[in-house]
């Protein structure tokens, strides 16, 4: 398992995600490795120049995502699984998120995928500031 909540933009790339679940000692049980990707959307309802992701405890946010990732280890049969959460200020297409996760089947690994996705959005108190043509847009956890 590997967890990183950082503000070192582009400390990890997705292929640093993918090498880890790969060399997991319990790779030859696998038969999927599923990936996901969140980057900053450039058009919504209007054009985002950029945006700022906070948290008010970076140490906290690391807790928290670990026991999302541990939560999930353990209702599904998953091997491993690698996540990255960056902090900081991004622009369009930039990426912010990034999950990868090994299973034994694909049902149960993309399960896995999606419950880490939507629980590190709704349980981990980030704040996100968009900045669009019209002004500032703040949205809390959950957004």
């Amino acid at each position: 398992m590997m967890v990183m909540v950082t503000d070192e933009k582009e400390a990890f790339r997705m292929d640093d995600l993918l090498e880890h679940v790969k060399k997991s000692p319990y790779l030859d049980e696998c038969g999927a490795v599923f990936t996901f990707e969140g980057i900053v959307r450039g058009v919504d309802d209007e054009r985002t120049e950029k945006l700022v992701l906070t948290t008010p405890d970076i140490e906290k946010a690391q807790r928290e995502l670990e026991g999302i990732v541990e939560d999930v280890m353990e209702k599904y049969p998953v091997r491993d699984v690698a996540v990255v959460h960056y902090v900081g200020e991004f622009y369009v297409s930039e990426t912010l998120f990034m999950v990868a996760v090994a299973g034994p089947h694909r049902g149960e690994t993309l399960e896995a995928l999606k419950e880490i996705i939507e629980r590190t959005k709704y349980e981990i108190d980030f704040k996100k500031e968009e900045y669009t043509t019209s002004g500032r847009n703040v949205i809390m956890s959950g957004g």
